[in-house]
């Protein structure tokens, strides 16, 4: 029991490391530019992504409880309506984001006090970084699935790789293309769709036994 929890843990613990290591990664970039205001717009950008997308953190906790329940209880059947519902649940949320960025931008930048260089670095930052909701938020319910069906190696693989692709296409766009943080954020952007075709590739190949499975239990039914 204690290395079934252990096989679970490690990988989930080494996934949640690599998360503020590419923070770091991406304020260095910054910080080698040579001007400040660069920092305090990546800062002010990512904080605005922390608070949407906290609000979307449910589903992965959420799903992974549900999957589990459903796991242990070898409902295959529930464990893909899991998948499909907070699937469905991440496309209406990255949608709505997408369709109201700008208010949300103008909203959050009219709370958050900053100089008006550093709001524009921050803005040519989030306006770039925004189109990876979609991403982001459907890579947290497809973790959860993950975890959820016994299987944390998968997410921490795939985080390891979305991260290091991450960190090195910002750092060409950064410094090959000159394009300061809009560069950061469009490699996160790329990064973050790589992971989840990624993915969906892994889930595709674990979902497709248990298909064939129900389907069999439906034939010896009829």
């Amino acid at each position: 029991m204690n290395k079934r929890i252990l096989d679970i843990a490690i990988p989930n613990i080494i996934s949640n490391i690599t998360i503020p290591l590419l923070g770091i990664v991406d304020l260095a970039l910054m910080g080698h530019l040579g001007e400040v205001d660069f920092i305090g717009g990546i800062a002010l950008g990512g904080t605005i992504f922390n608070f949407l997308y906290w609000g979307f953190a449910f589903l992965r906790m959420g799903t992974s409880g549900i999957t589990a329940q459903a796991y242990g209880a070898r409902n295959l059947n529930e464990t893909i309506l899991s998948l499909s519902r907070a699937l469905l649940v991440a496309l209406i949320g990255s949608t709505c984001i997408l369709l109201l960025q700008v208010p949300i931008a103008e909203l959050s930048f009219y709370f958050i006090d900053s100089e008006e260089s550093v709001e524009s670095i921050a803005k040519s930052y989030y306006y770039i970084r925004v189109w990876a909701a979609p991403a982001t938020i459907g890579l947290y319910a497809l973790t959860g699935w993950f975890i959820g069906m016994q299987n944390s190696k998968i997410p921490m693989v795939i985080a390891i790789i979305c991260n290091t692709i991450n960190i090195s296409l910002s750092a060409y766009f950064v410094y090959g293309l000159n394009m300061d943080a809009r560069g950061v954020a469009l490699g996160t952007v790329i990064a973050q769709y790589c992971g989840l075709v990624y993915r969906n590739v892994l889930c595709s190949s674990l979902l497709s036994p248990i298909i064939s499975l129900l389907e069999q239990k439906r034939n010896d039914e009829n």
